[in-house]
């Protein structure tokens, strides 16, 4: 369980900041985590907030939200996990908890979230790169990291669908790789019909579920679509089996089915998870869907996804 806390949980945040730093290889200099009290934890935490999550009802991660003046940097500090917690899944689900709850602090003019990363520890920056962080900058003994933020959207219809489609299609260019996820009749090849008709491409978008892959040529001289179903892929290694690079770079590709699988065609994958809002009947009156778009990498900063 993961909650949002405020300076009345500085106390637990304290405790969870201190075992998990004390717990790692001694840095020169030291780091300034284990300098933090319980009044400037409380100070942190009134300034943006912070999350805790639980395993078993006990602490076991933490992290504290910081937003710069403008409200559209937020720092991810003193991010944390006990070493009871490590191993368990815990991190990856309290990062993912913390960028949509950036999303919650500027006003909602939250583009990108920032970390620091100690040079001595690669391991951490490998963690960071995992979760869609870029390198961004460098001031010894800190590494920069950056990445977009996710965003999620209320798509009440099909038609609804084709239009978010379409406002993404307008921020995409070659070699970009939509990676789409959700169950069956979610409405990922409805959303890539949407792309289709945005980008302006030959012939009609159907799910390419019986033949796998399927090229649709630009009609308008802009990237091609390619189009690919990894629902009957038996891993990455089938994957690379389509040659799908000899497209990638001319293209806009977009992998239903791809999650686990597709990342790695490009450095800066765009992740859309799409799922059915609660009570969503497949062809009836209440087909209401929730997209979330998820950039990962440095070529999605400074990109709107949201407009």
């Amino acid at each position: 369980m993961i909650e949002v806390v405020g300076p009345e949980a500085a106390d637990v945040v304290l405790d969870v900041v201190r075992t998990a730093f004390a717990d790692r290889a001694p840095l020169d200099p030291p780091t300034d985590a284990l300098a933090e009290t319980e009044e400037s934890i409380a100070a942190r935490l009134a300034g943006g907030g912070g999350l805790v999550a639980r395993v078993d009802g006990v602490a076991a991660g933490a992290v504290l939200l910081d937003a710069e003046p403008d409200g559209r940097t937020v720092h991810l500090r003193r991010f944390g996990l006990t070493p009871a917690a490590r191993g368990r899944g815990v991190a990856v689900a309290l990062v993912r908890a913390a960028l949509h709850a950036a999303n919650e602090l500027g006003d909602g003019l939250a583009e990108r979230a920032v970390v620091f990363s100690r040079e001595e520890l690669p391991h951490t920056a490998r963690f960071w790169r995992q979760q869609g962080f870029a390198e961004t900058g460098r001031r010894p003994p800190y590494v920069e990291m950056s990445r977009a933020l996710p965003h999620r959207f209320a798509v009440p219809t099909a038609d609804d669908m084709r239009a978010l489609a379409a406002r993404v299609a307008r921020q995409l260019v070659a070699g970009d790789v939509l990676v789409l996820s959700g169950d069956l009749g979610a409405g990922k090849t409805t959303f890539t019909q949407g792309l289709g008709t945005a980008l302006q491409v030959r012939g009609a978008v159907t799910s390419p579920t019986f033949v796998i892959s399927r090229v649709h040529p630009s009609l308008v001289g802009g990237p091609d679509l390619v189009h690919v179903d990894a629902y009957r892929l038996g891993g990455a290694a089938e994957l690379d089996d389509l040659d799908l690079d000899t497209d990638l770079d001319h293209a806009v590709t977009v992998v239903e089915w791809g999650e686990g699988l597709a990342e790695d065609l490009a450095d800066s994958p765009l992740e859309i998870r799409i799922r059915r809002a609660s009570g969503s009947v497949v062809g009836g009156s209440e087909d209401s869907r929730t997209v979330e778009l998820d950039p990962l990498g440095a070529r999605w900063l400074g990109v709107d996804l949201r407009s």
